[in-house]
């Protein structure tokens, strides 16, 4: 034979699952999207067609639905340890499961007495808006022995008015940026972290209450760093992750600069007292490391595109 397989896997991707969580009058949502990729000995279905080690696709779309329903959804990261143990520990051909889940943010809508008089109730606790902001992300890797967890978040818009400055760079003949000393840092946070949670053995993280204190860190960081580039704010951001959680050993950073251009009003006889700008949405500057604790080993892709 000429030709022979190489790296393989199969799965259903992107299925959606909303969980409804009933405390009484008050509800509770968790709303994911959950791809499922599975890879072992899968050989002879490439080769001759045989699906005798197959664990059909439209089985494990199932299996999403029914985790929902007999282990609820307690936080992405938890959900999707459940699916991988079960897909590896259940069928002997299945040596790796990743399971990468988005989650969708909803906050309670707020209502006001009057209205809730009105309909006849003392509080509403079910009414939801879906929140503008990030995405949740998680992708759970499991072998039969070792576990890898990153986590993250996209689309995630942050920006300071001032304390940001860019000067001193090299200038060619083909530079026409000029240098500015205070000026508008805005950035969209596509950003993952790897746990060194691997084992069983381990005591596992608090999923939910890591994903707060890394987001709240994380913006505390791109808050009060004083910047004179991106690049030092992005480093900041990980740097202030991994000194304050343990969990946490390393952490990739993919920021586009949201440039903010100041708009010349002079031939209107107005000055721009750095008050009008023009918010340019391409081309963009786009500044992306990873941040690691020291002695350890960088695993998660350069490219944080399909993670």
């Amino acid at each position: 034979m000429p030709t022979i397989l190489g790296q393989n896997q199969y799965g259903k991707a992107e299925n959606r699952v909303v969980k409804i969580t009933r405390d009484g009058a008050t509800h509770h949502i968790k709303d994911l999207n959950v791809s499922v990729a599975l890879s072992g000995d899968m050989e002879e279905v490439h080769y001759s067609g045989s699906n005798a080690n197959v664990l059909p696709t439209d089985t494990t779309k199932n299996t999403v639905y029914a985790f929902a329903k007999e282990y609820g959804i307690e936080s992405a990261e938890q959900f999707g340890i459940h699916l991988a143990r079960h897909f590896v520990t259940s069928q002997e051909p299945i040596k790796t499961a990743r399971i990468r889940i988005e989650e969708y943010a909803w906050e309670r809508i707020e209502t006001s007495d009057a209205n809730s008089r009105f309909i006849g109730a003392d509080e509403v606790k079910h009414s939801f808006v879906r929140k503008g902001q990030e995405t949740r992300v998680t992708q759970i890797t499991y072998d039969g022995e070792n576990w890898e967890v990153i986590s993250g978040l996209k689309d995630l818009i942050v920006m300071n008015s001032t304390n940001s400055e860019f000067w001193g760079y090299v200038k060619d003949k083909y530079t026409t940026l000029q240098e500015a000393y205070d000026r508008i840092l805005a950035t969209q946070v596509s950003g993952r972290w790897r746990f060194n949670w691997t084992d069983d053995e381990q005591k596992m993280p608090h999923w939910e209450k890591s994903y707060e204190q890394v987001k709240k860190h994380m913006l505390q960081a791109f808050a009060e760093t004083y910047s004179l580039s991106l690049q030092q704010t992005l480093y900041q951001m990980g740097a202030r992750i991994i000194n304050s959680r343990s969990e946490i050993d390393e952490v990739r950073f993919s920021l586009p600069n949201k440039h903010h251009f100041l708009v010349d009003l002079e031939p209107f006889g107005l000055k721009n007292d750095n008050e009008v700008y023009y918010a340019a949405d391409r081309p963009y500057g786009l500044i992306e490391a990873t941040i690691l604790r020291d002695g350890c080993e960088p695993k998660i892709p350069v490219d944080l595109t399909n993670l």
